[in-house]
């Protein structure tokens, strides 16, 4: 069996990093080696078909969506697996101490475990269960994204329209990669932007 049996493999960072092309990548890896491989994605990413994982590089691999942890531990019970892959961990529909117990299920049963996550929201706050995970792995990756303002390394995925809500399922619409300098920068534009359209309408009034 290879090196990486019992193991969980995790890849973090913002969003165009790379995260699903390297899951894709690993997984590609053991299915040419011959292991049996099951991936899985969070049902609330609908941004392609639902039983596809597809990067923004166009690598794709067949999946099942899933709502929590335990839909992915039910179903490697019913189908031969020896590696699982998670593609935007963050999704499940768990407490991230739920995520963390059925993760170390699959591990305890010496499966591999591949996943991949965004480390922060679009505020620059942690996403609880890939900030849970990131002690647990064997493996643990940071890639960044190419900074749109400055071309430096990206440190978060900025939200390019106005709705406030944490989860804004998209892509280059709706976010784009900043290194903290730039993002400080937008977030004080928006806010001196709000600021003055508040004073505005105190004015008309």
């Amino acid at each position: 069996m290879h090196q990486y049996k019992g193991k969980l493999i995790l890849h973090t960072g913002s969003m165009f990093s790379g995260k699903t092309s390297s899951l894709w990548k690993d997984l590609n890896r053991f299915r040419i080696a011959k292991y049996e491989v099951l991936a899985f994605k969070p049902a609330i990413d609908i941004r392609f078909r639902h039983d596809r994982i597809v990067s923004h590089d166009n690598d794709e691999l067949s999946c099942i969506a899933v709502e929590s942890i335990e839909d992915i531990v039910e179903q490697v019970q019913k189908m031969p697996a020896d590696v699982i892959g998670i593609d935007e961990v963050q999704f499940l529909q768990d407490d991230p101490q739920e995520v963390v117990r059925g993760i170390n299920t699959l591990l305890d049963r010496d499966l591999t475990l591949v996943v991949a996550g965004l480390d922060l929201d679009f505020q620059g706050n942690a996403f609880e269960i890939v900030k849970e995970l990131m002690p647990v792995a064997d493996y643990l990756t940071k890639h960044h994204a190419v900074c749109a303002g400055c071309g430096v390394d990206a440190w978060v995925s900025h939200r390019k329209t106005e709705d406030d809500e944490r989860v804004v399922i998209g892509a280059q619409q709706e976010y784009e990669p900043l290194c903290r300098k730039c993002y400080r920068e937008k977030q004080a534009g928006r806010e001196a932007q709000k600021n003055q359209i508040s004073f505005s309408e105190i004015e008309k009034d």
